[in-house]
């Protein structure tokens, strides 16, 4: 079984105990096929891959973003708000899905999922998936909880739902920064192989750090793949947790 026990800091209230799947064991749990995927066949067994994910968009900054990754030919993963994003930005969402990235559930309202009722946790999700669906044609099977915070109970709706949990191991907090050199700085001292970055579009420092970044993982012989791609041949298995 190949699972890994890591220690993942949550906020300010401490930290919590996660079982969660690497994306190395999720590949060598699975067969020998490669998956094929928008961008391309990627086999992250035989190449250094990250994934480049969004949180809580689209946003007024998601076409650029979306012309910056068109232009360097990487795909990413976007995890979005239903409420004044999805709803506000349908297009958005359309052109994530038609231009080769994963679209994924960030919540309907960013509502922090261990802090309210499984009636209220399956609304945040379902909305949220209904939403991107009738945008794209395709149901989400991945999610990110808001702020990483997640217990048994999420883990059994998401499951209940077909979705998994990602999570991440490189973060700028960019959400308390508008400096995009800290931003690139901050992704590109944690980087690493099968790393998944977390950075939020919405700000206003983060979607100028992004060609930076880009360029400057190329030159390291990273691959960037989306969520998916990062597990194939494994495939994400709802109810799980995956985190490099």
């Amino acid at each position: 079984m190949f699972v890994a026990v890591a220690v993942l800091g949550l906020g300010s209230s401490g930290c919590t105990r996660l079982d969660t799947t690497a994306p190395a064991a999720a590949r060598a749990e699975a067969a020998s096929a490669t998956a094929r995927v928008g961008f391309g066949t990627v086999d992250c067994r035989e190449v250094k891959c990250i994934a480049l994910t969004f949180d809580a968009g689209p946003s007024e900054n998601s076409a650029r973003l979306l012309d910056i990754l068109k232009e360097k030919q990487v795909p990413a993963t976007f995890f979005l708000l239903g409420k004044r994003h999805v709803e506000k930005y349908p297009e958005l969402v359309e052109r994530m899905a038609a231009e080769g990235h994963e679209v994924a559930s960030h919540t309907w309202d960013h509502k922090i999922l261990t802090r309210i009722t499984p009636a209220q946790i399956r609304d945040e999700l379902v909305r949220t998936d209904d939403a991107i669906e009738r945008i794209t044609g395709k149901r989400p099977t991945l999610m990110r909880p808001p702020q990483g915070r997640t217990d048994d109970e999420v883990h059994k709706i998401c499951r209940e739902l077909g979705l998994s949990e990602v999570l991440w191991s490189v973060t700028a907090k960019d959400y308390a920064t508008t400096d995009s050199a800290l931003i690139t700085k901050r992704v590109l001292a944690q980087a690493s192989r099968d790393g998944i970055i977390l950075l939020h579009d919405l700000y206003q420092g983060t979607v100028p750090a992004v060609p930076g970044i880009i360029d400057a993982l190329k030159e390291r012989g990273y691959v960037f793949v989306t969520v998916p791609q990062l597990l194939a041949p494994g495939k994400a298995e709802p109810g799980k947790v995956y985190r490099p």
